[in-house]
């Protein structure tokens, strides 16, 4: 009867964070644990049941943003991966661990972070804007939630790292992964999309730039995905 309760006095943004997580589970469920898309989605879960505890709990200011914000996040990774008809492309950022999620030669923590990049770096400022459209508001206004949802995404990359880092801790110095890896964070690429959001709110006026400015965005990540998916030696 609680759970009942509880859900009737959800807002339908903090229900579609439900189903957010539900389609996530089912999709782990379907997918092999060494393909590169299931190790992100089981990063992305754990975050994503993280927001939704945050939100049941009342630890956002504002549980709308919070949760419209989750939605629509969420929302366009969904797309990107689930789409199976042949004319759908999905953006530049995504492809390069769509493509390499079978490869051998690549490592869980690579498929991990560039998964991480592409959702980072591109969808979230995307996000950002689809958030204030839906509810009516400035960036600013969603700030706070942003950078509450960030932290938690923040909060779990070292244990990301540490969990699917190959190999003792006196080897990792020595490691190609290291050093494959070790200019890209997680805290920058966040940094840098809330810097994205803002300017694609002050450019919203002008489709034509804006365009432009998202296919660039998107380029310039999926070359850093790229990148991150160099296969290595064992």
């Amino acid at each position: 009867m609680a759970q009942l309760e509880r859900f009737a006095k959800c807002t339908p943004a903090a229900r579609g964070v439900d189903s957010v997580v539900a389609r996530m589970r089912e999709l782990a469920a379907s997918w092999p644990a060494c393909d590169g898309v299931a190790v992100f989605n089981r990063v992305y879960l754990s975050v994503t049941e993280e927001v939704d505890r945050h939100i049941d709990g009342g630890r956002f200011a504002d549980t709308e943003a919070a949760a419209t914000l989750d939605v629509r996040f969420a929302g366009r990774y969904l797309a990107a991966v689930e789409t199976r008809s042949p004319d759908h492309r999905p953006p530049a950022c995504w492809r390069p661990l769509l493509q390499y999620r079978r490869h051998p030669g690549v490592r869980p923590l690579q498929f991990a972070l560039a998964g991480i990049n592409a959702h980072i770096g591109h969808d979230l400022a995307l996000a950002v804007v689809d958030t204030c459209r839906t509810l009516g508001c400035e960036p600013a206004d969603v700030e706070d939630e942003f950078d509450r949802v960030g932290d938690l995404l923040v909060s779990l990359e070292e244990r990301i790292r540490e969990d699917l880092m190959p190999g003792p801790d006196l080897l990792q110095i020595a490691d190609p992964l290291t050093h494959l890896l070790g200019s890209w964070t997680l805290e920058r690429a966040r940094d840098g999309a809330w810097a994205a959001a803002r300017a694609l709110w002050v450019l919203r006026e002008f489709p034509d730039v804006t365009e432009e400015f998202v296919r660039r965005l998107d380029t310039s990540v999926g070359l850093v995905g790229r990148m991150m998916l160099t296969p290595l030696p064992d």
